[in-house]
């Protein structure tokens, strides 16, 4: 991955900034064990760019197959800073993304715009912490689906992280929503991989795979742990009656605009 993004333009210096960019994160509106940022970009297939969008707030609901308990809840995020946005390595992984997913025959979600060659690419930028005193769960709703067509997870780095934290558990459609990572059928689990290196990648198709995680454990108990992390959720725009709708504005971002060609 370092070596295609280099083809894109990224240099040392913009490798060593993706690795630190995860020191500034707030902390997440609902989960007490999470630090986190996000922003919007529009994938502009016809057009050949990428764009920074405006805005919005952020629900994810039981409808699209996230079971938690803040499920359908509308959440505010702190949003993606210009450190992220204008790195040429965060930049080459939305390029990235768009040339895997272009043309790829999936299958569609309900109440989205199939024909549109616009996609709505909502980029997190997450550390999961833990302490002495508490466990990080990068998955705390057990297995689910992100409600989107294209899930993409690239990591930025950890510390104090034991060797069997964070495996990403690929399951069958037939999983029920919410299980527990330790609790899922052997039967339908499909696949186990993990993120170790800075840039390890994962790219699921959402609607027709369900994953979880298990937990981030530290190694010396005593000291925090810490996973950084970008998720990219990718899904061709909303229509009415879709429960992320009113939340989906394409306008380009005014304060913090961002535009790359691919």
């Amino acid at each position: 991955m370092r070596e295609i993004l280099s083809e894109m333009g990224a240099t040392d210096g913009d490798f060593a900034e993706l690795q630190r960019v995860s020191e500034s994160l707030p902390p997440d509106p609902t989960l007490p064990f999470r630090r986190s940022r996000n922003g919007r970009f529009v994938i502009d297939f016809g057009g050949r760019r990428i764009e920074r969008a405006e805005y919005q707030p952020f629900i994810l609901s039981k409808e699209e197959d996230f079971v938690r308990h803040d499920s359908g809840k509308v959440r505010e995020f702190r949003a993606i800073q210009d450190d992220l946005q204008l790195n040429a390595a965060f930049q080459g992984l939305l390029r990235f993304k768009a040339y895997v997913i272009d043309g790829i025959a999936i299958q569609g979600r309900p109440r989205l715009n199939h024909t549109s060659r616009l996609w709505v690419s909502t980029v997190f930028n997450l550390r999961t912490v833990t302490t002495p005193d508490l466990l990080g769960e990068p998955a705390l709703e057990g297995v689910h689906s992100d409600g989107v067509e294209h899930t993409m997870t690239t990591l930025l780095g950890h510390s104090n992280m034991s060797p069997d934290s964070a495996q990403t558990y690929i399951h069958d459609v037939k999983e029920v929503n919410g299980t527990p990572n330790a609790q899922a059928s052997r039967d339908l689990i499909l696949g186990k991989v993990q993120h170790r290196s800075f840039l390890d990648t994962l790219l699921i198709v959402d609607n027709e795979r369900k994953h979880s995680l298990s937990p981030v454990r530290a190694v010396d108990t005593s000291r925090c742990a810490t996973r950084d992390m970008l998720i990219f959720f990718t899904r061709r725009p909303t229509e009415p009656g879709h429960p992320t709708h009113p939340y989906d504005s394409l306008r380009p971002h005014r304060e913090m605009p961002m535009v790359a060609s691919f």
